[in-house]
């Protein structure tokens, strides 16, 4: 069996879907993708199915009943992946602002290196972020400053959501207790390996907007990162993370 799953979580992904799994499975590493669609109402899910048939045993589809946000369909895709014996568990997001060309990067940091948690980083080699406005990218690095601060994690870019866990990382943790679901997700996360003890490094990556399809980026997701992780410090503290 293969022992790498990419997690691409979709909603309404119909113009970037068959080129990032047809990418993704392209590459020299035959890593295996599993697909968690919220029920998106332009076919993505529909058009997985079709790829099925051409990538059998490689391309995998969980459907859900509604749109339910980011942290749940990975925990989603986490529980089906760990129960399938997985030893490294990747997230991507399907619009190419993560290049499927730096998943074997993140592996290699895993497989090869010392890392129980590889980080495709946006900011630990500088700014290498193309295709944002200034705006975005201010509120994204200092974002990831302000964790910091909280904390006390040295991770430059906490928010990021291109990475790979060994299946040990996300056994270790309670994935019944993560709260938050759209970026704060990602903190959660890198704050509970972090609390864990585990190796966590940043792999340098150049993180390209997406050109084709919409943002899931709202008022309530920044709101949520920025209390979350108060939250999760105070719970930290009062040792009830």
């Amino acid at each position: 069996m293969n022992d790498c799953i990419v997690i691409i979580p979709t909603y309404n992904e119909i113009e970037n879907i068959e080129s990032i799994i047809r990418t993704v499975l392209s590459q020299h590493k035959p890593f295996h993708v599993l697909i968690i669609d919220d029920n998106s109402p332009d076919g993505t899910a529909d058009k997985v199915v079709v790829l099925q048939s051409e990538f059998k045993d490689r391309l995998f589809l969980e459907k859900r009943a509604k749109k339910s946000g980011l942290g749940t369909a990975y925990v989603h895709g986490f529980k089906w992946a760990l129960e399938r014996k997985y030893d490294f568990i990747f997230e991507m997001d399907a619009d190419f602002s993560h290049n499927p060309n730096d998943l074997e990067k993140l592996y290699d940091a895993c497989h090869l290196g010392d890392a129980d948690l590889a980080i495709g980083s946006r900011y630990v080699t500088g700014v290498n972020v193309v295709n944002w406005p200034l705006s975005r990218v201010l509120m994204s690095y200092f974002a990831s400053v302000y964790v910091k601060l909280i904390t006390g994690m040295k991770i430059h870019d906490a928010t990021a959501g291109f990475v790979c866990y060994k299946r040990q990382v996300l056994e270790s943790i309670n994935l019944n207790k993560i709260k938050f679901v759209g970026y704060a997700f990602q903190i959660e996360m890198k704050y509970r390996t972090y609390c864990k003890k585990f190796q966590i490094v940043e792999v340098p990556i150049i993180f390209t907007d997406r050109t084709k399809g919409q943002s899931k980026m709202s008022n309530s997701i920044i709101v949520e990162a920025v209390f979350g992780v108060i939250s999760l410090r105070l719970k930290k503290l009062v040792n009830t993370l």
